[in-house]
């Protein structure tokens, strides 16, 4: 991982997924080289693939993603393009301790085939309404799949999702999107603790324990 970031927020985004970890790196260090992009992120996530994340001014980044659409060209499954990207994704993507707690009177959830796809619905759904973004999740223990999380009021949390499903759409990655008006308090609280089913299971038996 590459971080030339000079501190603050980039204004934009772009991530590449590609279906070869061979050609990902290629491009990655094809697009980094073509243009000064504030930071660069890549990697293999589960199941064999590999994302480019790249951030840093507009006309740097979005150049640095036309790079790498044509040096992957056939190898790419999908790619997203946020000259804009909202705050809130930067920090759901990441998953640090800043993240939004899951609390209100609705979840909504949007489920996509792609890593690509969910980031951009993210970003729709949380410009679209007043609601909180409580995780984007990514890949690795998905089978490549991503998902995000809305909380807020069932009204705003409707819209978010609507919203975040509507731009997924298009693509054909979209998978699944609900609303559950009221959720439970013990799911709220597996979804707070932690969003694996083993690490809950593990937290759950050492408690009992204890």
């Amino acid at each position: 991982m590459s971080d030339r970031t000079t501190g603050g927020v980039d204004p934009a985004i772009a991530l590449i997924e590609f279906d070869s970890i061979a050609v990902g790196i290629v491009s990655a260090d094809a697009m980094v080289k073509s243009s000064p992009v504030g930071s660069i992120y890549a990697g293999s996530v589960h199941p064999g693939k590999y994302l480019v994340l790249v951030s840093g001014d507009t006309a740097s980044v979005e150049e640095a993603l036309g790079t790498g659409l044509d040096v992957g060209r056939q190898r790419i499954l999908d790619h997203v393009f946020l000259p804009d990207v909202h705050p809130a994704v930067t920090v759901a993507v990441a998953g640090g301790d800043n993240a939004a707690p899951v609390d209100g009177d609705a979840l909504g959830i949007v489920e996509t085939a792609t890593v690509a796809t969910v980031i951009e619905a993210a970003d729709a759904g949380v410009k679209a309404a007043q609601v909180n973004l409580v995780a984007v999740r990514l890949a690795d223990g998905l089978g490549g799949k991503g998902y995000a999380l809305f909380c807020g009021v069932v009204a705003e949390v409707e819209a978010a999702v609507e919203t975040a499903a509507d731009r997924a759409l298009p693509t054909g990655m979209l998978l699944h999107h609900r609303v559950i008006p009221q959720l439970h308090g013990e799911m709220a609280d597996n979804l707070r603790r932690d969003l694996h089913f083993m690490t809950r299971v593990g937290a759950r038996s050492t408690e009992r324990r204890s």
